[in-house]
């Protein structure tokens, strides 16, 4: 079996309400879909973070995939070693979507689910993690604000099923620890995290930090930047920090473990690379007994389909993942279903999803319109 052609889609798909975290409000999704054909009739589907410079970048990869076998992820990762050292984060996005959808087809053509290939299920329902954040109380004051996005939160879990909840935090460090305390007194069973993308300075994350001791948080994201400062708020705070911006490839492993900077760390096939490598980082955080969940950029079905086939069949993402999958207004795929706070993995050959082409074709024209959205 070799490919025979490599389709590159943009997508724009709305989010249901604005999404907004410490530097940026976001209102929809824009997003690369790929589907890769070959000579025996399979095709594989993938989809990864961001648009056009992705969906170029992956024209470009996709003209050495031609005419092998979708099953030599090894040799294409090889040959392309030096591509995120050149693009970063676009770089591995773009290798994600080509590499998702060659599992998508080997699965296919072997008959198995990408959970059987990856050593089969340790969990059936992946649960989700309710992300929070300032635009869910509209209209709120400063005064306000904690009180009314609490009974938010509250009727979202209560709806949804959900048993995890994430603050997006803000640069306002005293208003998150405000927002947080009220979460906790209405939700005194949930497990509760705080994610502020580096917003606060390390004497602010240490402060915070002491603060929010109380409150029995599951663990504090990324308050600051870099790996030395988190080290430090680690040396004086006993709340476990999480990260997806410290440590976000192999090179930064060993230095984060040798500096105790991180307890969780956050893996993602988009901006790792690959399912390969996703899997490789659980096995590092695993030897060095470190935790592990999944970040979210915003994945639609396709990606979320992936996504859940990892944690399927990765014993140390036992936590509740991020998910923006359940806060899009529409998707490309025959919608995957949240019940009781969870998603069900695909069972179904390959990543287990059917691809609307309808849909697909609909919102790429909404890109070509709009371009891609950055806000």
């Amino acid at each position: 079996m070799k490919i025979t052609g490599v389709d590159v889609h943009v997508v724009n798909l709305p989010l249901l309400n604005p999404f907004t975290s410490s530097f940026e409000t976001k209102t929809g999704e824009t997003r690369t879909v790929v589907r890769i054909r070959t000579d025996s009739g399979v095709e594989g589907w993938g989809e990864t973070m961001w648009g056009q410079p992705v969906a170029a970048l992956v024209r470009v990869l996709a003209e050495d995939l031609i005419g092998t076998s979708p099953f030599a992820l090894e040799a294409f990762h090889r040959k392309q070693h030096m591509v995120p050292f050149f693009h970063g984060y676009l770089g591995y996005a773009a290798l994600a979507a080509l590499d998702v959808a060659c599992w998508d087809a080997m699965g296919k053509a072997t008959g198995q689910s990408v959970t059987d290939l990856l050593g089969g299920p340790v969990r059936t329902e992946v649960p989700l993690t309710a992300l929070i954040t300032r635009a869910d109380a509209p209209g709120a004051s400063r005064a306000d604000l904690p009180g009314a996005l609490a009974a938010h939160t509250a009727k979202v879990v209560a709806e949804g099923g959900f048993r995890a909840v994430k603050l997006k935090g803000t640069t306002d460090v005293a208003g998150d620890v405000a927002i947080l305390r009220a979460l906790r007194a209405e939700l005194p069973a949930i497990d509760l995290r705080v994610d502020p993308n580096a917003a606060w300075s390390v004497p602010d994350s240490i402060r915070a930090g002491i603060a929010l001791e109380e409150l029995d948080l599951e663990y504090l994201e990324d308050p600051c930047v870099g790996i030395e400062g988190m080290s430090q708020v680690r040396a004086k705070v006993r709340i476990p920090l999480c990260t997806n911006m410290c440590l976000v490839r192999f090179e930064e492993f060993a230095p984060a473990v040798r500096l105790g900077a991180v307890d969780v760390v956050h893996g993602d096939v988009y901006k790792w690379g690959g399912i390969a490598a996703t899997k490789a980082l659980a096995a590092h955080c695993e030897t060095f007994g470190l935790g592990m969940n999944l970040h979210s950029g915003g994945e639609l079905g396709i990606a979320t389909a992936a996504h859940l086939a990892v944690v399927a069949s990765t014993p140390v993402l036992s936590r509740a993942i991020d998910s923006m999958y359940y806060l899009h207004a529409d998707d490309i795929i025959e919608p995957l279903t949240l019940s009781g706070g969870s998603l069900t993995v695909p069972t179904g050959p390959g990543l287990g999803v059917t691809v609307d082409e309808d849909k697909l074709h609909h919102y790429a024209e909404v890109n070509a319109k709009e371009g891609d959205l950055t806000r």
